[in-house]
C-alpha cells in the first residue's frame, strides 16, 4: 500500500473513532437526562426543544438572589441544619424536591376521595395525613437546596425543579385546606381562597421577574404552612363540628376564619408585591429583568383567573358548587404551567408569550358553556383537567430535560465529577 493510501486509512480510521467517541458522548449525554429515549419520551416531550439557544445561554449567567427572612425561619434553621446532616451525600436535592411533593400530593388527594366538594367529614386519619404530609414536604422543600450545596451539586435545574415542584404544591395546598374546613358549603370564598393562594404564588415570581430579586416577608409560606399544619390538626380533633361553631358576638362560622385570614394576607401581599413590580424594575426605563413591561406577565395569570371565574359563574349545571376538587385541580395545573413559565423567563431573562396550550383546557369549557353545554360540562371538566395535567408534565418534562442535556448533569443523580466550579 502506498504511503497516500496508508495515510487516507489511518484518516478514516481516526474518522471513524471520532465518530464512536461523538456517539458514545452522545449516549453520555442521553444518560444524563433523566428520560430515555423511546416512545414514552416521545409522547412525553414536546417536539420541539422548548428553550432556544440564547435562552439556554443566558440560564448558564443566571444566579440565584433573594431578600429577607420570615418570622419562624431562624428557629426552623436549626432543624433544617440537622435534618440535611441526616441525609446520605448520594441523594440528589431535586430527588428531595421530588419526595416531598409526591407526598404532599398523594396525602391530599386521600382527602380529594373522602370529601369531592368540599363539604364531608373525611376520617380522621385521613386530616393527620394530611398534616404529616405537608411537614415532611415542607422539611424537604427546605433541605434541598442545603443538600445541592452540600454536595457541590447546585445548578440553575435545581432552582428552577423546585420553583416547579412548589408552584403546584400551592394548589393542592390551598385545595387541602379548603376541604379541611369544608368551605365547599361556601363555594364563593373557596373559590376565592384557592385562587388567591395560586395568585400569589404567581405575584411573588412576578416581582422576581420584574426585579431579579425573590423577596420573603415577615409572614411567609413557612408561616403558611405551620398555620395549615395546626388547621389539619384541628380538623382532626374537632371535626366538622368544630368548624361550623359559632364564635361569640361575631356569630361566624368557625370555617370563615382562615378565610378571612387569606383576604387579609392577599391584600398585605399583594400591596408589597405591586410595591415591587411598579417600582423595582430593573431592566431598561424600569422595565423587566428581560426588559419587557412590568405589566405584561397580568395577562397569563389574569386570563386563568377571568375564565375560571366566568365559567363558574355562568353554569348552568353549578359545575364549581358540584365539583369543587376537580375545578380547582384543572385550573390548578394551568396555573402551575403559567407560573413555571414565569419563573423560566425569569431564568433565561426572556419574554413570556401569551399563546399557550395551557389554555385549552378552559377554553374548551367556555366554548361549551357559549354553545350551551351541548356537551355535558362535568365531561369537559374532566377533559379539561386531562388536557391540562398532561400539558403540565409535559412542559415541565421537556424543559428538565433540555436544560440537563445542555449542562451535562443529572436530574436525580449526582453526577460523580461534579466540582464546585462545574456545579
Amino acid at each position: 500500500m502506498s504511503t497516500a493510501g496508508q495515510q487516507g486509512g489511518g484518516l478514516r480510521t481516526r474518522r471513524s473513532l471520532a465518530r464512536d467517541k461523538d456517539h458514545r458522548s452522545g449516549m453520555g449525554m442521553e444518560a444524563a437526562c433523566w428520560l430515555s429515549p423511546g416512545v414514552l419520551r416521545r409522547l412525553i416531550e414536546l417536539p420541539s426543544p422548548p428553550l432556544s439557544r440564547h435562552q439556554l445561554k443566558r440560564l448558564e449567567e443566571h444566579r440565584y438572589s433573594s431578600a429577607g427572612r420570615s418570622l419562624l425561619e431562624p428557629l426552623m434553621q436549626r432543624y433544617w441544619e440537622w435534618l440535611v446532616g441526616q441525609v446520605p451525600s448520594w441523594i440528589a436535592p431535586n430527588l428531595i424536591t421530588i419526595i416531598g411533593l409526591a407526598t404532599n400530593v398523594f396525602t391530599t388527594l386521600v382527602l380529594v376521595y373522602y370529601c369531592p366538594t368540599a363539604t364531608e367529614q373525611a376520617p380522621l386519619w385521613a386530616y393527620l395525613m394530611c398534616a404529616v404530609g405537608l411537614f415532611i414536604y415542607q422539611s424537604l422543600d427546605a433541605i434541598d437546596g442545603k443538600q445541592a450545596r452540600r454536595t457541590n451539586s447546585s445548578s440553575p435545574l435545581g432552582e428552577l425543579f423546585d420553583h416547579g415542584c412548589d408552584s403546584l404544591s400551592t394548589v393542592f395546598v390551598v385545595l387541602g385546606t379548603s376541604i379541611a374546613v369544608q368551605l365547599g358549603t361556601n363555594p364563593d370564598w373557596m373559590f376565592f381562597c384557592c385562587f388567591a393562594g395560586m395568585f400569589m404564588f404567581y405575584c411573588a415570581h412576578w416581582q422576581t421577574y420584574v426585579s431579579g430579586t425573590l423577596r420573603f416577608g415577615i409572614i411567609d409560606v413557612t408561616e403558611v404552612q405551620i398555620f395549615i399544619i395546626i388547621m389539619y390538626l384541628l380538623a382532626a380533633v374537632g371535626g366538622s363540628a368544630f368548624w361550623q361553631s359559632l364564635i361569640p358576638v361575631l356569630n361566624i362560622q368557625m370555617k370563615m376564619i382562615p378565610a378571612i385570614c387569606t383576604l387579609l394576607g392577599a391584600i398585605f401581599s399583594c400591596t408589597n408585591y405591586f410595591r415591587v413590580i411598579f417600582t423595582g424594575g430593573v431592566g431598561k426605563n424600569g422595565s423587566t429583568i428581560a426588559g419587557t413591561s412590568v405589566l405584561s406577565p397580568v395577562l397569563h395569570i389574569g386570563s386563568v383567573i377571568i375564565l375560571a371565574m366566568m365559567i363558574y359563574k355562568k353554569s348552568a349545571v353549578q359545575l364549581f358548587e358540584k365539583h369543587p376538587c376537580l375545578y380547582i385541580l384543572a385550573f390548578g395545573f394551568v396555573s402551575a404551567k403559567i407560573t413555571n413559565k414565569l419563573v423560566v423567563a425569569h431564568m433565561t431573562k426572556s419574554e413570556m408569550h401569551l399563546h399557550d396550550l395551557a389554555f385549552l383546557g378552559p377554553g374548551l369549557l367556555f366554548l361549551d358553556q357559549y354553545f350551551n353545554s351541548f356537551i355535558d360540562e362535568y365531561l369537559v371538566l374532566w377533559i379539561a383537567l386531562i388536557i391540562s395535567l398532561f400539558d403540565l408534565v409535559r412542559y415541565c418534562v421537556s424543559v428538565c430535560n433540555q436544560i440537563a442535556c445542555h449542562l451535562h448533569i443529572f436530574v436525580f443523580k449526582i453526577k460523580p465529577s461534579l466540582s464546585p466550579q462545574s456545579s
